[in-house]
Formats: structure tokens, sequence, C-alpha cells
């Protein structure tokens, strides 16, 4: 017994060594983004040897990334594209995951297998598709011209799909015989209990906006219409100059920090639906 209690303690151990030493990898980029941000232009340019505090931090960064250039705008950009997209597609995937899970329709199965043949396509010809056709709509520097393109996903639709087939038939004949609609029986029955993968289909839709990059950079060219990601390189090129570190890990922690909060607040149930996400049963 005490040798095996004794190899318990060292297995318990190591692991526990393995998750702190894999910890401070994962987390130490974060912390040395926030420790430039709060070095001064001057101090920084003089570590010949970079180091791992600073004594004399400041804010004066933080400042410079929203005087220097326009960083609310790009904040606001990017808050209207993220909540317009993500609200949108959830008013497309909701009830498509639920036709495909629970109607009966001539074709289903041939329908829902087309569509995730799609996911084969590669991201550049969509891109390309996507791109003709919005110049062509003179949809350049809009909002729609940024929405549009993404009020879908096949991957949100199959894992809302797979996650409303797990809830028993027995609910949905039951509803049924007391007359209730299928609308009603979704916003009753179905979405509150995939809450969870609900919540983190929207989680990882935000993060996807929040860090779109490649198509607002080809749709937009007018900086009102640039987003934080756009803006980082604006601020590189044009704002702080490329010598400036500092007040560029100022810029990046203040774009950071809501994709973070949001992970904090949202953790579990991200966490719970994921799990949830292909389970069936």
């Amino acid at each position: 017994m005490n040798v095996e209690k004794k190899n318990s303690r060292v297995g318990r151990f190591l692991i526990y060594l393995f998750l702190v030493i894999w910890a401070v990898v994962v987390l130490f980029p974060f912390y040395w983004m926030i420790l430039t941000s709060l070095k001064s232009f001057a101090a920084y340019n003089s570590e010949y040897i970079p180091r791992f505090w600073t004594p004399n931090p400041t804010l004066e960064n933080y400042v410079s990334a929203f005087t220097t250039v326009p960083l609310g705008r790009y904040f606001l950009n990017t808050l209207i594209f993220t909540v317009a997209t993500t609200g949108l597609m959830m008013l497309v995937i909701v009830p498509a995951a639920f036709a495909f899970a629970r109607l009966e329709f001539l074709g289903k199965n041939a329908l829902f297998a087309f569509f995730l043949s799609l996911m084969m396509i590669p991201t550049e010809l969509v891109i390309i598709t996507n791109y003709v056709t919005i110049v062509n709509w003179n949809m350049r520097n809009t909002y729609l011209g940024l929405i549009l393109p993404s009020v879908t996903s096949i991957f949100y639709i199959y894992l809302l799909k797979e996650n409303f087939e797990s809830i028993p038939d027995e609910l949905y004949n039951a509803a049924k015989v007391d007359g209730t609609s299928d609308l009603k029986y979704l916003m009753k029955v179905m979405i509150p209990i995939a809450q969870p993968t609900i919540v983190t289909i929207v989680i990882l839709k935000v993060i996807e906006c929040w860090n779109s990059y490649v198509w607002p950079r080809l749709i937009t060219y007018d900086p009102n219409y640039y987003l934080v990601s756009n803006g980082i390189q604006q601020i590189r090129e044009n704002g702080f100059g490329r010598e400036n570190t500092p007040a560029m890990m100022a810029a990046v922690v203040v774009i950071s920090v809501p994709l973070i909060v949001l992970f904090l607040i949202f953790r579990k149930k991200i966490m719970a639906g994921v799990s949830r996400g292909g389970i069936k049963g």
C-alpha cells in the first residue's frame, strides 16, 4: 500500500509539474506583452539584455494608443461588425440546425451531406468569390460588405444539429401532441437545453470576428471602416512607427483584453458546450 501511495504521489507531482511548466510557457507571451507595454520608450531601448520586470512602469503608452491613432473608432467598428455578424449568424444557423435535426423533408440527408461537402472548399476560393460579389454590389467600405460573407457557418450548423439530435424525441412528440408549434418548441425547449453549445458558438464567433484580418483588409481601404486587427497594421505603419515597440504592445493589450475577459466570464459554459457538442444520447 505504501508503495502504491508513493507511486501515486509521484505521478500527481509529475502531472502538476508538467501543468505548471506548460502554463508558464503559454502565459509568458502575455506577461511579456503587458510588461513591454509598461516600459517607456527610452527604458525599452536602453535594455541591451531584456529584463523580466520594470522598476518604473508607465501608462504613457496606453495614452498614446488612443491619441496617436483613432483606436476608439477601430473598437467601435469592430464592435458593430462582431455584434451584427454574430446576431445574424445565430438567426441563420439555429433554424437550419433545427430543421436538419427535427423536421422531415425530401432530400434532407442529401442536402446536409452537400452542405458538409462545402467545408472541403479551400478558404482562398471562397474569399475570391465573396470579394468579386461584394465589389460587383458596390459594397466596399461598408458594414454590409464586411458582415454579409460571415452570416452563416456549415460547421456551426453541424455542431448545433448534433446537439439538437441528442435531445430525446419524446419531448418533441409530446409537444406536438399538445399542439405546440415548431417555432415555440425550438424557443422554449431546444434552445434552453442546448444553451451551453449555443453560448460556445457565440463566443467562438465573437473571437473569430474580433480577430478577423484578411477579409476586412481586402474589402476596406477607408480608415473609417478599419477593424482593430487592421488598426494594428495601421498603427505599425503610420502611427507609432515600427521602432516604438512598447506603444505597439500597449495597443495589442487594449485590443486583447475584451476577449480575455469574455473567456473568463463564460469559460464554464464554453467547456460544457465543447464537451457536449458532439455527444449524442
